[in-house]
């Protein structure tokens, strides 16, 4: 099963940008949509947004419509989120995820459909 390593998270003043990377490794047997997710402390996970395997559709949550941009690399194995106008509020703990054998202009946003999880990486928004 493939695995998902995120990476660039780190600490920056609000109003800043950031921008975080989800690389696969490892087989994968079909396609799939990839999606992100965050957990802030005494939080439930939620979701941030999400791409199809044929990067064409994508889905946000409405508190980082706008702000925040997923992309796919032609090669389906990375995915990135960009982040604009950072907010305190944004600052957890950012974790990528696969949803396997799903259509190819599917991006879902509910957490239990996803197979497989990154270990994720801490995002630090200060005031």
């Amino acid at each position: 099963q493939v695995q998902l390593v995120e990476s660039g998270g780190g600490l920056v003043q609000a109003g800043g940008s950031l921008r975080l990377s989800c690389a696969a490794s490892g087989r994968t047997f079909s396609n799939y949509a990839m999606g992100w997710f965050r957990q802030a402390p005494g939080k439930e996970r939620e979701f941030v947004g999400a791409i199809s395997w044929s990067g064409g559709i994508t889905s946000y949550a409405d508190s980082v419509k706008g702000r925040f941009t997923i992309s796919r690399a032609n090669a389906k194995n990375t995915m990135y989120l960009q982040m604009n106008s950072l907010k305190p509020e944004d600052t957890a703990t950012y974790y990528c995820a696969a949803d396997l054998g799903v259509g190819w202009n599917y991006a879902g946003r509910r957490l239990n459909e996803y197979d497989v999880w990154g270990q994720g990486t801490q995002v630090t928004v200060s005031s």
